[in-house]
């Protein structure tokens, strides 16, 4: 295995990994009428939400990022068995930028900044991702977003772009460390194509996928940490080892 002074740039998964988007995500939701007037489960509505989105955005790899909320809302609704209006699906479409970072990732990007060309790898569009960017802080050398790309992740051309750009930029793909939460959009297919990966393990403390499928196969990244405040400890650490 590699250390982690092999390598010239990170990229990152941003939502799930850098922003606690489950938490954004129910937030919305659980705004919806309840049916029965009972309250959502978070996992319930998770589950449903990660069904949805990705089925929608493998149907439609060009439609925008706020659109596929928009379609995703209604799918979920009913699911939940939930009748929304056109305006609530509008406000899941345009909560993006109004979902929370997790509280280390803006502390752990800085100290990262130090020593690596941070690239954000994102299945939102640009204007979702500025919003974001906003609450982060963080002057990415690089971002690619869905748009770009014209298709979602887990498709590996999100992956070749990756590769393709950061090798303009004289960074080859054994020097690029991808830093994900999710096994299904993230790991699975950075590994397809060859990169190294670690996984921020969100949810190492609760069951089940919350609002990513699970991984299409088997899939073994090559570090694990339960946070970024971790991950970017043992990097500063190991570096400064060296």
């Amino acid at each position: 295995m590699a250390s982690f002074d092999s390598f010239e740039a990170l990229s990152f998964d941003c939502y799930g990994t850098l922003i606690d988007w489950e938490t954004g995500i129910t937030k919305v939701i659980a705004g919806w009428p309840q049916p029965l007037g009972v309250a959502l489960d978070r996992e319930d509505i998770l589950s449903a939400f990660a069904a949805h989105e990705s089925m929608v955005q493998s149907a439609k790899p060009r439609t925008s990022y706020t659109e596929i909320l928009r379609e995703c809302a209604f799918l979920v609704a009913d699911e939940l068995g939930i009748k929304i209006t056109d305006q609530q699906a509008a406000e899941l479409a345009s909560s993006v930028g109004d979902w929370p970072p997790f509280s280390d990732s803006v502390e752990a990007l800085k100290l990262l900044s130090k020593k690596y060309k941070l690239i954000i790898l994102s299945n939102v569009d640009r204007i979702s991702f500025s919003r974001s960017n906003e609450l982060l802080g963080t002057n990415f050398d690089l971002v690619i977003t869905a748009d770009d790309v014209g298709s979602y992740k887990p498709n590996s051309a999100n992956f070749q772009l990756l590769i393709e750009k950061l090798s303009y930029l004289g960074i080859e793909k054994d020097r690029i460390l991808h830093v994900a939460q999710s096994l299904f959009h993230d790991h699975f297919p950075a590994k397809s194509v060859g990169l190294s990966s670690v996984w921020i393990d969100r949810r190492a403390h609760l069951s089940g996928w919350g609002a990513t499928p699970p991984p299409q196969g088997s899939v073994e990244p090559d570090w694990r940490f339960n946070s970024m405040a971790d991950f970017a400890t043992a990097c500063i650490q190991q570096k400064r080892s060296n």
